[in-house]
This record gives C-alpha cells, sequence and structure tokens, in this order.
C-alpha cells in the first residue's frame, strides 16, 4: 500500500481517540482523511481556506476498515488523486500503522470547489491545480 501514495503524514493517536471497545473510534478515520487533505492544501498548495474566494465542501465519503488501531499508535496516512475534474476532486486515502506497515484503512473524499458566496461550482485552478496535478499516480 505505501508505494501507492504520493504524499505521507504521521499522525499520533490520542488518548481520546480510543472508544470503549479499546481501538481508534471510526470517526477519528474521518477526522484524519479530513485533516491530511486540509493540511496538504494548506502547506503544499498554498490555499487558504479563510480567505480564499473558492472553498472545497465534502459531497461524498467513504472508508473501509482494514484492521485496529489503539493509542499510542502512530498511523502514517496517504495521500493521492484519483480523479480531478474541473471542480472537483477525489481524494484517496490509505492509512496504515507506522509501526509496522500494517493496513488499517482506505478510503475517499470528494470535494467540489464551489465560489465562497454563491456556493456555484467554480474551476480548480492555479497553484492548487497545479499540486493537485503532483498527487495523480
Amino acid at each position: 500500500m505505501t508505494g501507492e501514495y504520493q504524499y505521507w503524514e504521521n499522525v499520533p493517536t490520542r488518548w481520546k481517540d480510543n472508544d470503549v471497545y479499546g481501538h481508534v473510534n471510526n470517526v477519528v478515520h474521518y477526522s484524519l482523511m479530513d485533516t491530511v487533505i486540509n493540511e496538504w492544501m494548506i502547506r503544499t498548495a498554498g490555499f487558504d481556506p479563510a480567505t480564499s474566494p473558492s472553498i472545497g465542501l465534502c459531497v461524498e465519503s467513504h472508508c473501509e476498515y482494514k484492521a485496529e488501531v489503539a493509542f499510542p499508535d502512530t498511523i502514517r496516512v496517504g495521500l493521492r488523486i484519483g480523479k480531478l475534474g474541473r471542480s472537483s476532486v477525489r481524494w484517496e486515502v490509505g492509512m496504515v500503522r507506522a509501526s509496522d506497515g500494517a493496513p488499517i484503512a482506505e478510503g475517499h473524499f470528494v470535494h467540489v470547489f464551489v465560489d465562497r458566496d454563491t456556493r456555484r461550482p467554480v474551476e480548480i485552478t492555479g497553484p492548487v491545480r497545479t499540486e493537485m496535478e503532483k498527487l495523480i499516480p
């Protein structure tokens, strides 16, 4: 799984991520996907969510769980782009346990970029698109 993603980030789990069953709760996986995607957009593509004239709205998400993970594990989160359209992008995310590379989960988010005010779809352009193209396998 590790060779399939163009960008990787290590994310430590937190004590509060564990649920009553003793493993990281499923909502944390979605939060990790959203966080890594947005952090990549801000740090790598120069996207400013507070001032950009366009914003990405999540219109679809999915996660397939492969194995349990628990605090104090570190999760290695991989990111690639499965499809880049005119105004939408399908982010694909893989998660592995950092200590042994065991697959934890795979998922995707679809963002549609819209005008901040009108909420109408807009083209993905400029540095954001240029950087996104680098994540296409």
